[in-house]
């Protein structure tokens, strides 16, 4: 009895801190949404919201999150109050973060949606989400277009197949163009757009949209003091319309899009061209969403929704988008489906970590039904975990439930050696069964692709007697997000932090201090650098050496020479050894060819674009596989540091956007930042710049910007590749890092 008063009591805390609804909870808990039967999973919807940094990605979660009725209030991240950005920094800092999954209903589906960060620092956040969505949505800000975020996101949309609707925000702003943002999306992410909607601008405020779909007006009601919260829509015939001008452009429009829509889907256009009568004015609002729909699932084109989500205008229609347009779970299943069936097949994509309940892992469910108290198999680490609660997550909100079925994303509490990227069946027995049907080795979902840090910083604990804690705090972090990396220096002992950008690691500094209570100080900022080599070069290295009772000797030769790409990792190859070549010493030398590229003959930096060839090994009986691998890394050591070393240098790709007035000054400090102007195009009343420019000349470029054109520029970052540094330049940078004047 006092467990469920004590449950009661959390509940409604819940509801009062956050001001969801009651209703919200049990959604989530209807014998429907957990049947699993094929019927329930055709109405679930995982999708993403995909843009670039303040496009408007939390305030349209938020609308949805409250025309679903599963909050009282629209939370606004300028008043930090929003749901899915719960973190202090990031209410602090009016940005998003981490990603956040809600879970809402919406005429008779149900949608689970992660609200994705816009800044490129926080692209690892990205990245894991997307691969568990079946769809997602991209909003552009309509006075702006696709911007550089945008083009990242939409890269790594495309790598995981995923299909995609748009949605035209902030169409009340003055500077709006569709044209501008038609145009951008053809050219920039080499897709046709297709406009489903027109906006309807009276006395410059957006009143309301035409559905070309529909052929409907969609206005919002206005009350006597201005437009209310949005939930009241007006729904109305096009031919009812008074406004002969509103009619035409939108005739021109459903032709326009009709005709779009036959040259992209090959049915739609077969079923048009038989048609005794072809009118494009007269084609069913069915036949036409239905071919829209299979030009988004097989990603032909791009649907585009109109509005503003700041002005409660549009969400709705673009939640009917996403049930309309956007994939269930059943289309285009993983291949790796089929070998499992019916069976448990589940994917950890996020850890967070909770006081409370320690470990928190999200997960989803592919196959099967994920149950409470049920030992599951990693098939990743090759060990059993237990899961002792299921949760339906809610921002930072849980509520426990009986069963997960397939097609949904849910919490696992009690996983204590499950990392991001793992796949988890029913047990070692099922995995065995799938083993034995599937044409690879080892059945596994495709894992995470992390990408390398390009910042590094040491970190210490303000005494010694914090730095078993600062260690374990790391260690939480490291598996929450495994783009944040930390090793401790061979030489001074110390801890290395290494990060996607200053703002990551400051995140992280910050999360240390309030949430672990450790006063952290990072040192200076430093570029995580890569070395490759210029020349060929061929060493041998023999190590013989007695220890304990056994003679160790290896002997081992090595090539090493450049490859075209430099950003290319490093390839070992090993030729035939007379017949003597064993799986064990095969597996030794090239691993051991492996560890000494990982620090580079220059400043120990990892190497890129190097071809290492094995070229002969011998080894005396007895010989330990270790010793061997130590033989080989020596020889490579030896290759790399006769065959000229010469640093890279990380690149990023920078996106300025200033007055006219401004531009000289901008352009010549770019300039002097050693960067490379790739294009200055217009937009509207301002001008941007695509440059690509060294990461060493970019620390704390953000300020300066803002200080050299008084507030009003602003620009945004991305790592692009490695560029080779003039010895010039490697000089001064190796005279730096080593303290040598």
């Amino acid at each position: 009895m006092l467990g469920k008063y004590r449950n009661a009591q959390r509940i409604a805390s819940l509801i009062r801190k956050k001001k969801i609804r009651w209703t919200s909870f049990s959604q989530h808990s209807t014998k429907s949404s957990e049947s699993g039967s094929p019927a329930d999973v055709e109405k679930i919807r995982n999708i993403g919201i995909l843009a670039h940094i303040d496009a408007g990605k939390t305030t349209t979660t938020e609308r949805m999150l409250y025309y679903s009725g599963t909050t009282r209030h629209l939370g606004d991240v300028d008043d930090g109050d929003t749901v899915t950005d719960y973190m202090p920094q990031e209410r602090d800092r009016g940005i998003t973060i981490t990603s956040a999954a809600v879970t809402f209903p919406w005429k008779n589906h149900r949608i689970n949606l992660i609200d994705t960060p816009g800044h490129v620092d926080f692209t690892m956040e990205v990245e894991r989400c997307l691969r568990v969505l079946d769809g997602a949505v991209t909003v552009l800000d309509a006075s702006a277009g696709v911007e550089a975020q945008t083009l990242t996101v939409w890269d790594q949309a495309n790598r995981h197949t995923i299909p995609r609707i748009g949605f035209l925000n902030k169409m009340d702003k003055p500077a709006a163009n569709i044209d501008m943002c038609l145009s951008s999306i053809r050219d920039k992410l080499n897709t046709t757009p297709l406009l489903l909607q027109l906006p309807i601008v009276q006395s410059n405020i957006l009143s309301g949209v035409v559905d070309l779909v529909s052929m409907e007006t969609v206005t919002w009601h206005r009350s006597s003091k201005g437009v209310d919260d949005g939930s009241r829509l007006i729904h109305c015939p096009l031919s009812e319309s008074q406004d002969t001008s509103l009619i035409c452009q939108a005739n021109d429009a459903r032709t326009e899009l009709v005709e779009q829509v036959a040259d992209l889907d090959d049915e739609f256009a077969d079923k048009m061209l038989s048609s005794p009568s072809f009118n494009p004015l007269h084609i069913s609002s069915h036949d036409l969403m239905e071919a829209v729909r299979s030009i988004t699932l097989h990603q032909r084109g791009l649907p585009l929704l109109c509005g503003s989500s700041l002005k409660n205008k549009g969400v709705q229609l673009l939640m009917d988008g996403v049930n309309d347009y956007l994939p269930s779970p059943l289309f285009n299943k993983d291949p790796l489906m089929e070998v499992y069936g019916k069976d448990l097949c589940v994917y950890a994509f996020k850890i967070i970590h909770d006081r409370q309940r320690g470990p928190l892992i999200f997960l989803r469910v592919y196959s099967g039904t994920l149950k409470p108290q049920s030992a599951i198999y990693n098939a990743s680490r090759n060990c059993t975990e237990r899961v002792s609660r299921l949760l339906y997550v809610m921002a930072d909100s849980y509520q426990e439930v009986s069963n997960v079925p397939a097609g949904n994303i849910a919490i696992a509490v009690g996983l204590k050696q499950t990392v991001t990227g793992d796949t988890l069946v029913a047990s070692k027995a099922s995995y065995n069964i799938a083993k034995k049907k599937h044409s690879r080795q080892a059945p596994l979902l495709e894992p995470i692709k992390v990408p390398e840090p390009v910042f590094f910083c040491t970190i210490e604990p303000p005494s010694q007697a914090y730095q078993a804690d600062l260690e374990k705090a790391l260690g939480c972090l490291h598996r929450e997000d495994p783009s944040l990396q930390v090793k401790t220096d061979d030489d001074t002992g110390q801890l290395i932090l290494s990060g996607m950008g200053e703002l990551h690691l400051d995140i992280v500094q910050d999360r240390i201090r309030k949430e672990y209570k450790i006063d952290v100080e990072l040192g200076p900022l430093q570029i995580s650098y890569r070395e490759t080599i210029t020349n060929t070069a061929t060493e041998s290295a023999t190590l013989d050496k007695v220890i304990g009772d056994k003679h160790h000797v290896a002997t081992v030769t090595v090539s090493v020479e450049p490859l075209d790409d430099y950003n290319g990792p490093v390839q070992v190859t090993t030729l035939t050894n007379d017949g003597k070549k064993g799986d064990e010493m095969h597996e030794a030398v090239t691993g051991g060819a492996h560890s000494a590229c990982r620090q580079g003959p220059l400043l120990g930096f990892p190497v890129l674009g190097v071809a290492v060839t094995i070229d002969k090994y011998s080894v005396a009986p007895g010989t330990s596989p270790t010793m061997l691998a130590a033989c080989a890394s020596q020889a490579t050591h030896n290759a790399l540091q006769q065959a000229c070393g010469n640093l890279l240098e990380p690149v990023m790709n920078m996106e300025i956007t200033t007055s006219e007035e401004r531009l000289q000054v901008v352009l010549g400090d770019v300039a002097r930042r050693r960067g490379q102007v790739l294009a200055v195009d217009n937009r509207m009343k301002t001008k941007v710049i695509t440059a690509a420019t060294p990461l060493a000349e970019m620390m704390g470029y953000s300020t300066a910007l803002r200080s050299l054109t008084s507030g009003t520029a602003s620009c945004s970052l991305e790592f692009s590749n490695y560029q080779q540094m003039s010895f010039a330049e490697q000089d001064s940078v190796i005279r730096k890092l080593t303290g040598i004047s």
